[in-house]
């Protein structure tokens, strides 16, 4: 607490009880914890006048994008700006971009959003770690989020030094992620983020259980809107979508094609749209061709903005995905009043559907769900019954709403506990360590410099170089 005149005027303003020395202090009728910051009298007066999430923290998030960019991750942070800004903060982005910038689909969203961002090409790790260090020490936000970019989580380390708190998420149950785990949440303390937001129960879990120290856990989901309208009930068809990367890895998308061909061939009036595109978009349209499924069709890419108009046109959403976090596709046609048909895994997917409660959890990608399908063409009154129960579990703790919220509680709590800022400093020369197995395919190191006798040589021969010069040209003169 502020001595002499100025604390007087400080304890007679805001009242001696409202500023302890204990950082978890708070406000008389707010629930925001008091902020260890230098107190001066524009400060106060702005803590005095706007309630917890009115005074405008600014977060800084990373992003990756790409012309042809599907999933999830994408989705999430064209949606979620939007609804933290109605929550009182200030949102900037910073994208990370394969080929032209302009082209990308989270480029085009947040410029047609009307949110502020500024972009870059991908290049090496120390590059883009440097461009993003020095965009934000000119104007430091008061949390910053890497999301899932491994440039901005060792960005992190110096904006930590500089009491910037930092927020990983981790989206699935992966390689990938579980090297973002052992480097950012439980490995060394200089590069450990302050919090980590898990999208499901079951990756939370896996993070509490190896205790990381000084890390705030918690778990969000990525949320998705709901509509007004909801999916009628199949008359005469029933409609089965597919939304997502079309890719084998993980998606096992040729797999996937196949049993919604043997589901239109076998069970009268059922038929299926598969929304996306990837790289495995040539196998899949072999599969139909060789199983002989007309009733079987591929949409292409649909916005995220979009999805959910076409989703109102079907009955079933189908996931048979290897692994997940907390699928924003099931999400978003459960929304919707869909019902979803998923292959049973061990992350996310059993979180939000609930056997017979739900939706329809399956044992494999053959048998198991064509009967599944079956059971939702002839039972009468099941699809009725899961589909009301599926709107409602999402309405209920996984809108982007209540998403939101809770994200807004975690960043208010992370800037109270945090000290006083200083300035961000960028070194020469970033020092990281060894590249992690599983973050390989997104940390591009530079060459490593030349080793010290080298640069000895090399400086010794550009010093040496000008003398050499002037003693030919003396030589030419006297002959």
């Amino acid at each position: 607490m502020p001595r002499g005149r100025y604390g007087k005027w400080l304890r007679r303003t805001c009242g001696p009880s409202q500023f302890g020395c204990c950082p978890d202090a708070r406000f008389a009728g707010n629930a925001r914890p008091v902020r260890r910051v230098q107190y001066t009298p524009a400060r106060v007066v702005l803590v005095r006048l706007f309630p917890a999430g009115k005074m405008g923290l600014t977060v800084d998030i990373v992003a990756h994008d790409a012309p042809d960019a599907v999933g999830g991750p994408y989705v999430w942070i064209s949606r979620f700006p939007l609804e933290v800004q109605k929550l009182g903060f200030k949102v900037r982005i910073r994208l990370l971009g394969w080929q032209n910038l302009s082209d990308g689909v989270v480029y085009q969203a947040l410029k047609r959003n009307g949110l502020e961002f500024t972009a870059a090409n991908y290049r090496d790790t120390e590059t883009n770690m440097r461009w993003l260090l020095s965009g934000m020490q000119e104007q430091p936000p008061d949390i910053f989020v890497p999301n899932l970019s491994v440039p901005a989580f060792y960005a992190g380390k110096y904006l930590k030094q500089s009491g910037i708190p930092t927020v990983g998420i981790l989206r699935s149950d992966d390689p990938f992620y579980a090297g973002i785990t052992d480097r950012f949440v439980c490995g060394s303390c200089d590069y450990r983020v302050s919090a980590i937001v898990c999208v499901s129960e079951y990756l939370k879990y896996k993070v509490i259980e190896r205790k990381p120290r000084a890390v705030e856990v918690r778990k969000i989901p990525s949320g998705t809107p709901v509509p007004q309208a909801i999916a009628q009930p199949p008359r005469e068809t029933l409609r089965i979508a597919y939304v997502g990367r079309l890719v084998e890895q993980q998606k096992r998308i040729s797999e996937t094609a196949r049993a919604l061909a043997r589901a239109t061939r076998e069970i009268p009036g059922v038929e299926a749209v598969l929304f996306g595109d990837g790289p495995a978009r040539p196998q899949v349209e072999q599969v139909l061709a060789q199983e002989g499924a007309p009733a079987v069709r591929i949409a292409g890419r649909v916005s995220g903005e979009e999805i959910q108009k076409f989703l109102l046109d079907c009955h079933v959403i189908a996931l048979l995905s290897d692994y997940e976090g907390t699928p924003m596709a099931v999400m978003e046609a459960m929304a919707c009043g869909c019902v979803p048909v998923c292959l049973r895994i061990r992350s996310g997917v059993p979180e939000l559907v609930e056997e017979g409660v739900t939706g329809l959890l399956v044992e494999d990608r053959a048998e198991g769900f064509v009967n599944a399908i079956r059971r939702l063409r002839c039972e009468s009154g099941l699809w009725d019954r899961l589909a009301r129960a599926a709107r409602a579990r999402i309405e209920g703790s996984y809108s982007i709403r209540a998403c939101a919220a809770q994200w807004a509680e975690l960043l208010r709590h992370l800037h109270a506990a945090s000290g006083p800022q200083r300035p961000i400093r960028i070194p020469k020369r970033f020092r990281l360590p060894p590249i992690h197995p599983g973050l390989a395919c997104e940390d591009f190191r530079s060459p490593p410099p030349p080793p010290l006798y080298l640069r000895l040589y090399r400086r010794a021969r550009k010093t040496v170089a000008p003398l050499k010069r002037h003693l030919l040209r003396a030589k030419e003169t006297r002959t």
